[in-house]
């Protein structure tokens, strides 16, 4: 028996090094990734490329919670970016891909209105 997430719902179902793949389809590069939407055109390249501008998409149209996935290990990104989500009252928790992606999947079976912003390059 599995659970039916509906036609709309992009599910995590696999994730590896400089790899996510949502539903069906692999993804290489950064990404975000909603119940409703995948944005595979996220623009950081890299870690240090992190600004509050990066996330402006979810800033506009706020979900409850942004789980950031700085890769295979946890980085905490410029104050400003955590400062910028608390003080609109938007969830904000920065941990590894991986538990960024299992996160993200329990937070959606919940029906709770996540995104999930996942860093693909972490090096230059």
């Amino acid at each position: 028996m599995t659970q039916d997430f509906g036609a709309a719902s992009h599910l995590i179902t696999g994730y590896e090094a400089g790899m996510v793949r949502v539903n069906e389809t692999i993804h290489r590069t950064s990404l975000i990734v909603t119940p409703e939407h995948v944005d595979p055109q996220w623009a950081p390249e890299a870690f240090e490329d992190l600004d509050l501008a990066c996330f402006q998409a979810l800033l506009d149209a706020p979900p409850e919670i942004v789980l950031l996935g700085t890769g295979a290990r946890l980085r905490f990104p410029p104050r400003e970016i955590i400062l910028g989500f608390r003080s609109r009252g938007i969830g904000f928790e920065v941990m590894d891909t991986g538990a960024a992606c299992r996160t993200y999947n329990i937070l959606m079976a919940e029906g709770r209105p996540v995104a999930a912003a996942l860093l693909m390059i972490e090096r230059r």
